[in-house]
């Protein structure tokens, strides 16, 4: 039987830094990162071309209690930095498991990883490789979804999936609410008028603006990334 066919060719995925750490305290989690490049690996077989953008939290909140007190723009050139961490982990977890990953980085540092260069990186996507952008926008003051948004754009990504704890997005806590339900569809305005904070707000104007969907769902939840790829009802769709 063959491969179902995908609903997208190219996506963005934003990961969070804390999704790497697992069950553990910080740092990144082996078996996590491992099941997580399962999922990529599942939807690139499909023809998908995946490009990941990757937060800190996990490596910079072990080091924040330093960081109080301190210039907001050396903080966050601190989590830029733990976010090259992060991808590197990611990549060669990747590599390993067979598939070819590059990480480009916002900020130059060039022993270590290239620097983004954006006709390199739809060359990459173009050839199948997993491109991972390291170190946000490259700029403080802006979050690691700005960056989503903002490399979605640039790569002419057909949606941005927003990875998280939850497997969409409700009408209130579902922790703490058990009457909560799941959105299948929001638009922007509608999530704007209800303030559910799905994304900080630079991250989401600019999605909107160019009319960039989003798809919040779990990376927890096995299979999720891929069914979200072949366009069934998982998650919660932004759209414009």
């Amino acid at each position: 039987m063959p491969d179902p066919k995908p609903a997208h060719k190219r996506i963005l995925l934003k990961l969070s830094g804390e999704a790497l750490m697992g069950d553990d305290a910080f740092g990144i989690n082996h078996a996590t990162i491992q099941r997580m490049v399962q999922e990529v690996a599942e939807v690139t077989r499909l023809g998908v071309e995946v490009a990941v953008v990757i937060g800190g939290g996990n490596i910079f909140r072990g080091v924040a209690g330093g960081s109080v007190g301190m210039d907001r723009a050396t903080a966050d050139y601190m989590g830029m930095l733990a976010t090259v961490m992060n991808a590197l982990a990611l990549a060669d977890t990747m590599n390993k498991a067979g598939l070819t990953a590059r990480v480009m980085s916002a900020i130059a540092i060039e022993q270590v990883v290239e620097p983004y260069v954006r006709p390199k990186a739809l060359q990459y996507l173009e050839e199948g490789k997993v491109v991972i952008f390291a170190a946000g926008t490259g700029n403080p003051f802006f979050t690691t979804d700005t960056a989503a948004a903002l490399r979605g754009a640039e790569i002419g990504a057909e949606m941005v999936l927003k990875a998280t704890k939850v497997d969409g997005v409700y009408s209130a806590d579902p922790n703490k609410d058990k009457t909560a339900t799941r959105y299948a569809k929001i638009s922007f305005d509608e999530a704007i008028q209800k303030n559910l904070g799905i994304m900080d707000a630079t991250a989401f104007a600019l999605c909107r603006d160019q009319k960039l969907p989003i798809k919040v769902f779990s990376i927890f939840k096995h299979g999720a990334l891929k069914r979200v790829v072949l366009g069934e009802d998982e998650g919660t769709l932004v759209y414009a």
